[in-house]
Order: C-alpha cells, then sequence, then structure tokens
C-alpha cells in the first residue's frame, strides 16, 4: 500500500475540514482507497492526513490535482503544505494491555 501524507496549518480547522469534505479533486476517482485525517494534540491547528492508494503513480496523480487546489488557497485557508509519498512495509495491532 501507498500512502500519501499531507502536513499543513490551517488558521480555522472548521473551515478546513468543511472545503476537505467538498472533496474538491475527487478522491475516489484518483484511487483512493482509505484516509484518515491526524490532528496535532497539543497544536489543532496543525493537520496531517494520510491517503491510500494502490499504486505510487495515483498518489502523484492526486497529489498534482492538489497543487492546483492548493495555489488557490495557499496563505487562506492552509500555509505550507509538505507531503510525502511512502510505502506500507508493515503494520501490526497489538492487544491491549493487561489492567
Amino acid at each position: 500500500m501507498v500512502v500519501l501524507r499531507i502536513e499543513h496549518a490551517t488558521a480555522d480547522f472548521d473551515s478546513w475540514k468543511q472545503a476537505f469534505d467538498s472533496d474538491p479533486v475527487g478522491r475516489a476517482r484518483c484511487g483512493v482507497r482509505s484516509y484518515q485525517i491526524l490532528r496535532g494534540v497539543d497544536r489543532p491547528n496543525e493537520v496531517m492526513i494520510d491517503l491510500e492508494f494502490e499504486t505510487a503513480e495515483a498518489a502523484e496523480a492526486l497529489l498534482l490535482a492538489m497543487r492546483g487546489v492548493w495555489e488557490r488557497v495557499q496563505g487562506g485557508l492552509i500555509e505550507e503544505p509538505h507531503v510525502r509519498i511512502t510505502e506500507r512495509i508493515e503494520s501490526v495491532e497489538l492487544p491491549s494491555a493487561p489492567r
């Protein structure tokens, strides 16, 4: 599985979330299999999004589309997005520790 991680700050998380939910590039159409949104515990306006794809090419295509969106909202809704395309090597869920 390939993961496109996007990290950026936002001035207003609720407005950002509304824009994200509007799905301006069509995530499913671009090959996103699943995604998760994370926020900093101590900095709730710092957002991380992990989008999962079957291929790196699909992740790169979505990233290209997102760059067009970011040009329109940079400095307002989001600030300085950082991206990384990675490959998941292993994912393990551990059992809960006994109490």
